[in-house]
């Protein structure tokens, strides 16, 4: 093809979320024409990609079984001349990599954001979820993984793997630059008392995030120190009534601020900071996630300077220590407990961003998929040939770190 491909991307929802911005900022470097489908909720991001001056579509889906979406997508599909179709999220998987193929649409790249050991998406996994996430794999080109733990587990469901291709979450490290200006603007907007510590984490409100081990350990630290913490918690969900309660119980409450779902960037409306906003006035980082698959709130933070603390992160764990040094592995709740005292006692500290960020850096990223969908659309031209023997997940790698696209 000696054109430029043009790409629709097929995405479950457009809300607030991790997956949903990471496609955002990808269409921004790269360097082919996009489209976007959600199939429901059209949310902030939506109205974040349309200014961008992505066309965006909202399929009107009314839940996972509504069928008669399914012959929408595919005729919006072949009306738009596709050359390939990359999919994001399990139901826009199913369903766009079955569309895809009835739409005569041949090269269909998939991203698996978020499979974890015993989770997808934050939902437990049934072996009718699996089963028919395998059975829809083997009508599209190429799976990739956002890190190596990912990929070891789509091979261990029996992806073949010289389908896999790993390629990693992108961060934008300029948005995180540290400001002292905006931080002491958005301390003195959330009422953070001048001196105290602030403490802070970011993610849906849902049992899995464990954000009741986080503020019972700022219980525990508060209990005995002179210095004040804070706990600030970007996200919404349903165990926001639940850890209000705790917070209470507790006799923290006026320790612990729930901000709701806050947006990626800043200026984008609505009376809560952006992510980089609070991270900027945060003093640690806490993750406390029993389950990532990337663990990309872990890179913002350490891309604005913060020490962090996280129970599990393959962002971090997949590579050698020294790159990530501002992040430690927590295990268990008395441990966090501990560390976060610890981290009191030091007091507030910011570093230098570390290395970790530079290798995440999301114009690299972009590079990373671009080689995807050219591996994918050759793949395509060989269609009928035998197939070559499975191998080990692919690792996409580029001598230049901040890579080459634009756009």
């Amino acid at each position: 093809m000696t054109r430029a491909p043009r790409v629709l991307h097929v995405i479950t929802g457009l809300g607030v979320g991790g997956a949903e911005h990471q496609l955002r900022l990808l269409l921004r470097h790269l360097p082919v024409r996009c489209d976007v489908v959600t199939l429901t909720n059209p949310g902030p991001v939506a109205a974040g990609l349309r200014a961008d001056g992505v066309r965006v579509t909202d399929l009107g889906m009314r839940g996972n079984r509504d069928l008669a979406a399914l012959p929408r997508l595919t005729r919006l599909i072949r009306s738009g001349g596709y050359d390939l179709v990359h999919t994001h999220l399990y139901r826009a998987c199913v369903y766009g990599r079955v569309a895809a193929r009835l739409a005569g649409v041949r090269t269909v790249v998939a991203t698996e954001h978020s499979l974890g050991a015993a989770e997808i998406e934050g939902r437990p996994l049934t072996a009718g979820t699996r089963a028919l996430y395998r059975a829809t794999e083997r009508l599209g080109t190429a799976t990739v993984a956002v890190s190596a733990t990912v990929a070891e587990r789509l091979a261990g469901w029996g992806v073949p793997g010289g389908r896999i291709h790993t390629v990693p979450n992108g961060v934008d490290a300029d948005r995180f630059r540290f400001d002292a200006g905006v931080r002491a603007a958005v301390r003195a907007s959330l009422g953070v008392p001048p001196g105290a510590f602030a403490v802070g984490g970011v993610g849906r409100l849902v049992p899995g995030k464990r954000f009741d081990a986080l503020v019972r350990a700022v219980a525990a630290v508060a209990a005995g120190e002179g210095r004040e913490v804070v706990l600030l918690i970007a996200g919404d969900g349903p165990e926001r009534g639940a850890l209000e309660r705790l917070a209470a119980r507790l006799g923290v409450a006026d320790r612990v601020r729930l901000l709701g779902e806050c947006a990626q960037e800043a200026g984008a409306g609505g009376g809560a900071p952006s992510v980089a906003e609070l991270l900027g006035a945060l003093d640690l980082f806490v993750s406390t996630s029993v389950e990532e698959a990337f663990g990309l709130a872990v890179v913002e933070a350490l891309a604005a300077g913060l020490p962090v603390l996280y129970r599990t992160c393959p962002a971090v764990e997949d590579l050698p220590p020294h790159e990530a040094p501002g992040a430690r592995r927590v295990e268990g709740d008395d441990a966090l407990a501990r560390a976060l005292r610890e981290r009191v006692a030091a007091g507030a500290r910011r570093s230098a961003v570390a290395p970790v960020v530079e290798r995440y850096a999301m114009a690299r990223t972009a590079e990373q998929v671009m080689d995807v969908y050219r591996r994918a659309l050759a793949a395509r031209g060989r269609a009928g040939r035998p197939a070559p023997p499975p191998g080990r997940p692919r690792e996409h790698h580029h001598p230049n770190p901040i890579g080459r696209t634009s756009r």
